[in-house]
């Protein structure tokens, strides 16, 4: 079983408008509302990968109580623990003509000790059956930078895995603690590098300092694929993965699916190189759907034959 833990989770409605402009009025062709929220997303590529995976998270109000119900109504296993702030909804924009995408997300509610306490008792005892947990996504208002850590600690020491998806403070926090993986997109490990990432010895250099810094291992994701660094025992191999091209509809929520695959290829023992193939394969698929951490397998399984992977060697030390 994998837990995925969700925070800032959120009501997502996405409308697709053709000819999208700015400052004119529109109808939308088509309205997609679901349950938001990266750990959300990572949960529900796993169901669809056919893994028993538990939605675990924060929701309150009307805005929480809907996102259960369409949990439930995915056949998504959930445990939320209410809370009295009023959970965040997130709009976006799709122009399938011109191929953009235009999202404003809320804030989120605010969250008390008692909530995150609940939260954290919820997820101990949920992660003695877990094979591994996942912790995705931004905090809400009022939750101390450090929570992620902290979680990673605790079950680091009951033997859990732990993958962590998130950024700026709560991530450089999280790597502390020594996850079993980090998840960041080019993005957000630039902002922990310090500079841009623009050819393969950028992004090595970024893996080993994400190791460095405590990651065992990490998995960078970029617009056309992803890099990876895998401790296999005493041994570290680093990898570049290409996803073959397709025309996106949406990339939003690729990240999520690219890390739901490569968890579930690394839960069945596949080798670094494979894991990492079904990933990038996965995220392109995603490209094609409306609504994160949607795919379709079967066109990912095909994708996979013309994803490229190469082993990289590691950065040199001056």
């Amino acid at each position: 079983m994998i837990v995925t833990v969700t925070l800032n989770s959120a009501l997502d409605r996405t409308l697709s408008v053709p000819i999208f402009q700015l400052g004119h009025r529109h109808r939308a062709n088509d309205v997609l509302t679901v349950a938001g929220g990266k750990g959300i997303n990572v949960a529900r590529a796993l169901k669809q990968l056919d893994l028993p995976v538990v939605a675990l998270g924060l929701a309150g109000g009307r805005t929480g109580t809907r996102i259960v119900e369409e949990l439930t109504a995915e056949a998504i296993l959930n445990d939320f623990v209410r809370i009295a702030g009023e959970s965040r909804t997130s709009t976006a924009v799709v122009d399938p003509t011109a191929g953009t995408y235009t999202e404003i997300n809320e804030w989120g509610p605010k969250v008390t000790e008692a909530e995150l306490g609940m939260l954290f008792e919820k997820l101990q005892y949920l992660a003695r059956a877990a094979d591994m947990v996942v912790l995705a996504g931004s905090l809400p208002r009022a939750v101390p930078e450090d929570w992620y850590a902290a979680v990673v600690r605790e079950l680091g020491r009951r033997g859990v895995r732990v993958a962590l998806d998130t950024e700026g403070e709560p991530l450089r926090h999280g790597l502390e603690a020594e996850p079993f993986l980090v998840s960041p997109n080019q993005r957000e490990a630039e902002g922990i590098v310090g500079q841009e990432l623009e050819d393969d010895d950028d992004f090595v250099m970024a893996l080993d300092t994400f190791a460095d810094m405590g990651a065992h291992n990490v998995l960078i994701t970029h617009d056309t694929g992803a890099f990876a660094r895998v401790r296999e025992g005493r041994r570290v191999r680093r990898f570049r993965a290409a996803a073959p091209h397709v025309e996106p509809v949406s990339t939003v929520g690729t990240g999520d699916v690219l890390l739901a695959q490569w968890i579930a290829a690394v839960l069945d023992e596949r080798g670094p190189d494979d894991a990492l193939r079904l990933a990038v394969a996965a995220g392109a698929a995603s490209c094609l759907e409306v609504g994160a951490g949607r795919f379709d397998p079967r066109k990912a399984a095909r994708l996979a034959g013309s994803s490229e992977v190469g082993e990289l060697e590691p950065a040199k030390r001056s």
